[in-house]
């Protein structure tokens, strides 16, 4: 072996070590703290089987409030991008942590419709910037090559936070300490973790390769020298301002293909479990049981297709595909709603493809564009794209509010995920880095 080879191996064995190391340090802590967020989020879906009834709320109101959250984290998806881009992704994740855990925590104390919709938007508010600032921060950490699969693993927050989240939920739903109601309990003891991990998150992550005193100097230079050449080729192509990027038409069809697949993953998980209750009659628990079926396959398949996107090196027909299988599960469940079983299979085609689509969407907007414009084109993306966050599961509860059935609301998502796969196919894609 002369010694180029010699240094070649060196270097791969080198690479491998750094990031095996960067990937058992990281990605557990982000992963734990995506679990607990989207608890956070979305656990109003179960507190709604007692909370409309007690409140008064009718299935409009709870839709309007439950997607209000959006307006909240639109406003401050772009700055903190860049805030975690160019200050300090540490300190800001963990500012967010903390104040959306408070706000989490004083959902459970709201007394009226005023009070639901401002502290839904003010949870929105708070948790703004969270998940595009950490798609960021992994692409200080990650290669391209390796990227699909860093984001599909922490993708698996979110089935996860399904899976678990749900039947915890449905047991804190049957409590009533202190004469206290069980779907104020759910906000109150799911948003203490938040308050409690962003004060240890102030001391456990790292900004950058350059300061990780737990990488070997060898392993921070491999890393950073890989970055490093990843951001030249890029610029070496075409190099974007923050406003050019803005305009560029990738980053506008991606951001309406977004919306329509956060229209469908929140209109389908808020409303999922008041669905179930109302075509089986279960108990809460026994619904929030079987809610957290859809997301065992959404798990399964979103490690399946973050594995196959990086290995075929190809991200466009992954995430059509996945939104097709939403599309049409939700149409055949909408086909079937008379049959709980058979229903509740057609979902779980659906929660496969709602979150299958993850790993490659969110390793497409790195392809083409580089550090601040890719930060901000992320935050853009996630900002436009969460707005469908309101429109899903509010536009489900009015066209079940109007028609008392939501047969018409499901087949509303299906539609939806369908023209989210049309703009994704739309996307031009670059031989050199996505296909």
């Amino acid at each position: 072996m002369n010694n180029s080879e010699q240094t070649t191996a060196l270097s791969e064995t080198i690479g491998k070590q750094a990031r095996k190391r960067i990937t058992q340090r990281l990605m557990p802590f982000l992963i734990g703290l995506f679990i607990i967020a989207y608890i956070d989020r979305v656990n109003v879906g179960y507190a709604n089987l007692q909370m409309s009834k007690d409140l008064g709320f009718n299935a409009e109101i709870f839709g309007f409030g439950a997607g209000i959250f959006f307006f909240g984290y639109f406003l401050l998806e772009i700055p903190g991008t860049l805030i975690v881009e160019n200050w300090s992704a540490r300190k800001w994740l963990a500012r967010i942590i903390f104040t959306w855990g408070i706000m989490a925590v004083l959902m459970g104390f709201i007394q009226n419709t005023t009070h639901f919709y401002i502290a839904r938007f003010l949870l929105g508010l708070a948790e703004a910037g969270f998940f595009p600032g950490i798609i960021v921060y992994l692409s200080h950490w990650f290669r391209y090559q390796d990227r699909a699969k860093a984001v599909a693993m922490f993708m698996t927050a979110l089935p996860f936070a399904n899976i678990f989240g749900s039947p915890i939920s449905g047991l804190i739903l049957g409590i009533n300490w202190f004469g206290i109601e069980g779907w104020r309990w759910v906000f109150i003891l799911e948003g203490i973790p938040a308050v409690i991990l962003g004060i240890v998150t102030l001391y456990y992550l790292t900004d950058r390769p350059k300061d990780a005193t737990w990488l070997t100097e060898a392993e921070r230079d491999w890393i950073t020298n890989e970055l490093e050449r990843e951001k030249a080729a890029k610029k070496a192509v075409r190099s974007y301002s923050i406003w050019e990027a803005f305009r560029h038409r990738n980053v506008l069809l991606l951001a309406g293909a977004y919306f329509c697949a956060v229209t469908c993953v929140y209109g389908f998980t808020f409303w999922l479990p008041t669905i179930l209750k109302g075509l089986s009659g279960y108990t809460d628990f026994q619904v929030s049981l079987i809610a957290a079926l859809p997301y065992c396959a959404g798990l399964v398949a979103m490690l399946a297709v973050g594995w196959s996107s990086d290995r075929r090196n190809e991200r466009r027909w992954h995430t059509a595909f996945s939104l097709l299988a939403v599309c049409f599960g939700l149409f055949l469940s909408a086909a079937v709603l008379d049959n709980v079983f058979l229903a509740v299979a057609f979902f779980c085609v659906a929660g496969a493809g709602l979150y299958s689509y993850l790993p490659g969407f969110w390793a497409l907007p790195a392809a083409f564009l580089t550090e601040s414009a890719a930060a901000a084109s992320i935050g853009m993306i996630n900002s436009v794209g969460n707005l469908g966050g309101f429109a899903g599961p509010f536009i489900v509860g009015y066209l079940t509010n109007k028609t008392n059935s939501f047969y018409v609301g499901v087949i509303y998502l299906s539609c939806s995920a369908l023209l989210g796969a049309v703009l994704i196919l739309l996307v031009k894609h670059s031989s050199k880095t996505t296909e």
